[in-house]
């Protein structure tokens, strides 16, 4: 079983920028697509990103332009670079591999991004 931890999050005012990382613990990564999601209090887990095995790319319409998701197979690591941060993008923030845009892997801890407005 592949384990997920991400890191990265923290407490941001408006309009700021983080960069979360997942780490994969097997080179099984590099064969599965990626995605970074996301879950808001009270609210359902929503997908953010997608990054294919082969660096394709597709974002929710609320992380278009802003967010940029990355991967590094060399280091079993995917990433979530986002700008320009807004109140709205508060949550706990996770990563899975993906079929499609279906998680098919056990989901981490998550990282807590707070965006201060």
């Amino acid at each position: 079983q592949v384990q997920l931890v991400e890191s990265g999050g923290g407490l941001v005012q408006a309009g700021g920028s983080l960069r979360l990382s997942c780490a994969a613990s097997s080179s099984i990564f590099s064969i599965h697509g990626m995605g970074w999601y996301r879950q808001a209090p009270g609210k359902q887990r929503e997908l953010v990103a997608t990054i294919s095995s082969g660096g394709t790319t597709n974002y929710a319409d609320s992380a278009k332009g802003r967010f940029t998701i990355s991967r590094d197979n060399a280091k079993n690591t995917a990433y979530l670079q986002m700008n320009n941060l807004k109140p709205e993008d508060t949550a706990v923030y996770y990563c899975n591999m993906v079929w499609g845009r279906e998680p098919i892997g056990s989901w981490g801890q998550g990282t807590q991004v707070t965006v201060s407005s």
